[in-house]
């Protein structure tokens, strides 16, 4: 015959500690009754204001795309990419800054071309550590292309280790 007294029927779950607060599971303190929500706060996740979010870094090719129209284009000199760069890239880097192949053309009448601008990036991952990208390259009217391979070294760095751009005389 069993006998049950009033302390062995209590749920294990809620038990009424010796100061009168009711606990939720082992030694957890409940912050209040079930679905209680406080009507003084906003719903929803909690964000910072616009103004203190910090932008995501770029990906690293579409940081590359701009670094390279920034040297391409003679608003950077070559050097500025020299760490960023494989001997061969660099080497390519070197014989296209001096020509400044994207450099804004003339729009007549004495007015000022816009500043060549990346308009579009993509990739193509080939292995996990290779990126091929392109950049389409805006100059006003004009558009440009612009690729390159970046690869992950050892250190983990992105590294541009080849560029090609593409023919500077209209092709129509």
């Amino acid at each position: 015959m069993s006998i049950t007294t009033q302390s062995d029927a209590r749920t294990p779950e809620r038990v009424r500690s010796s100061r009168g607060a009711s606990t939720a599971g082992p030694g957890r303190p409940r912050s209040g009754p079930p679905g209680r929500r406080d009507s003084r706060r906003p719903a929803g996740p909690r964000t910072a204001p616009a103004g203190l979010r910090r932008a995501c870094p770029p990906a690293p090719h579409e940081w590359f795309a701009e670094q390279l129209l920034l040297t391409l284009s003679g608003r950077r000199p070559v050097h500025a990419l020299l760490g960023h760069a494989l001997p061969a890239a660099y080497d390519r880097l070197v014989e296209l800054a001096p020509q400044a192949p994207l450099r804004p053309t003339g729009s007549g009448a004495g007015r000022r071309a816009p500043a060549p601008a990346v308009r579009h990036c993509g990739l193509c991952r080939p292995r996990p550590d290779v990126i091929e990208a392109f950049a389409r390259i805006a100059s006003g009217e004009r558009l440009r292309a612009l690729a390159f391979r970046l690869e992950r070294g050892d250190d983990a760095r992105w590294r541009c280790a080849a560029l090609d751009i593409g023919p500077s005389s209209p092709v129509w």
